[in-house]
């Protein structure tokens, strides 16, 4: 199913997203009732919302390599080897516009890699825009306009309100055809494994959208933002009717960073590990279904071990809200707040109890002492810095993770030329334990005859002999 997963922004260079303000009153859904009902219209809502919603236009160069390199006659021609060439690549995408000063939000990988940036009104006027913060692993991304104008602004829902069977519209410019708009309802929430990321706590929707939809608007009947559409699942590239968007109340703490000048969007660190429930566990623990998050470990004095968490227990609800898998619970957490506290619903083998985890960012419990390995062994090249919680979450790695781990490998190098990557983490040289930056350095100082390496990667442990 992976492969079937398509990320909506187009390579070509135009993009266009719709995005609503406000309307209508809350709580006043109903189904339609008569013929008269049935052919009301969105076009007061779509064009009151319509100024809000941009395009964006990302460019970056790369390199090509010439075709001719490392042809004799050519080199000997030239007197020289000819140079690689440069040219740029265009996508496209939709963006929102949420602040008044110009603050835009649309998914990173529209923007990932872009030299240059640019963003198209509805009205057809193009500002340049500065990046302000990205994440990957949740696929967002803030962009600033270059302009000092008051620009209209779409309302921001809370996403936990919406429903399934709630009637939505999705606005983009799909193809690169022109910015269209197109309705549906809401078919699923909280759905997981959509994307590739650690990120999986999605609005799933009916509503037509295809590759240029990225970073679009899915908005609610109040002409608010509920979602930013994101992915599709298609066989073909078109839209089957399963298109998924990432929830409002998350896009709001990721500007809420952006507005108070983060550079990196930071999420709770709870210092422990969780895993989906099984019906055995369900069975086991009284539960009526296999929901939740299993707790599997915990770091020793951290948040959970604190709040009284312990393996084996399941976190049902957060501040009274179901918690239907782990990646649901990361979301819950992370839309609570860092610096707030969470009151947590757990089901153990004696019956269900409430405790409090208190929401703080990842310590960096040992200093990353970042080096950079030179000398003739293998590991020269390497950017290397001792692991924390805080540099594990960076990096994207479980915080449970110790040791050393490479944070960059120098183009060219013996390292990499032997295959070192990022990420990987270094366990032992010659069956000694790597414990520190330093640890390592004094190993290379010792220039051993052979060198005996074991990495982890990905989860996997790796050994090679080097000369």
């Amino acid at each position: 199913m992976p492969n079937l997963l398509k990320r909506l922004s187009v390579g070509l260079l135009v993009l266009a997203v719709v995005c609503p303000v406000t309307a209508y009153a809350q709580d006043s859904k109903a189904v339609p009732q008569s013929r008269q009902e049935m052919q009301l219209s969105f076009a007061p809502l779509v064009k009151q919302t319509a100024g809000a919603v941009v395009n964006v236009y990302a460019e970056r160069l790369v390199q090509r390599p010439n075709m001719m390199t490392g042809d004799p006659f050519f080199d000997q021609f030239f007197g020289q080897r000819m140079p690689n060439r440069s040219e740029k690549q265009s996508s496209l995408g939709s963006g929102v516009i949420l602040s008044h000063n110009g603050l835009v939000v649309t998914n990173n990988h529209v923007i990932q890699g872009a030299d240059d940036i640019k963003i198209a009104l509805a009205d057809g006027r193009e500002f340049p825009c500065e990046l302000v913060l990205k994440d990957e692993s949740v696929d967002l991304a803030v962009l600033r306009i270059k302009s000092k104008e008051n620009f209209p602004v779409l309302g921001i829902a809370d996403s936990d309100r919406t429903e399934v069977g709630d009637l939505v519209l999705a606005i983009g410019n799909p193809f690169g055809v022109g910015q269209t708009v197109t309705s549906g309802i809401v078919s699923a929430l909280a759905r997981n494994q959509v994307s590739s990321g650690d990120f999986g706590f999605f609005i799933q929707t009916d509503a037509s959208i295809n590759p240029g939809n990225s970073g679009g608007a899915l908005m609610n009947m109040n002409g608010e933002l509920i979602g930013i559409n994101t992915a599709i699942f298609s066989r073909g590239g078109g839209s089957n009717g399963v298109g998924f968007a990432i929830p409002a109340n998350l896009v709001k703490a990721f500007l809420v960073a952006a507005e108070e000048g983060k550079t990196t969007f930071e999420r709770p660190y709870v210092g422990a590990t969780f895993d989906a429930v099984t019906s055995d566990v369900a069975e086991a623990l009284g539960l009526k279904a296999a929901r939740g998050a299993l707790v599997v470990r915990t770091v020793e004095g951290g948040p959970a071990d604190k709040a009284g968490l312990k393996p084996g227990e399941v976190i049902t609800a957060v501040n009274g809200v179901a918690v239907e898998h782990p990646d649901a619970l990361g979301y819950r957490l992370t839309t609570a707040g860092l610096g707030k506290k969470a009151d947590l619903t757990v089901q153990t083998s004696d019956g269900q109890r409430e405790m409090t985890l208190v929401l703080n960012t990842a310590p960096e419990t040992t200093p990353r002492d970042e080096r950079l390995m030179e000398g003739r062994n293998p590991f020269s090249g390497l950017h290397v810095a001792n692991l924390s919680p805080k540099l594990a979450t960076e990096l994207h790695l479980s915080t449970e993770k110790t040791g050393v781990v490479v944070t960059d490998v120098t183009r060219g190098s013996p390292s990499a030329r032997l295959g070192f990557q990022p990420n990987d983490i270094i366990v032992s040289i010659n069956g000694s334990t790597v414990n520190t930056t330093k640890t390592l350095e004094d190993m290379l100082d010792a220039d051993p005859s052979f060198w005996r390496v074991e990495i982890e990667r990905g989860g996997q442990r790796i050994r090679q002999f080097f000369r």
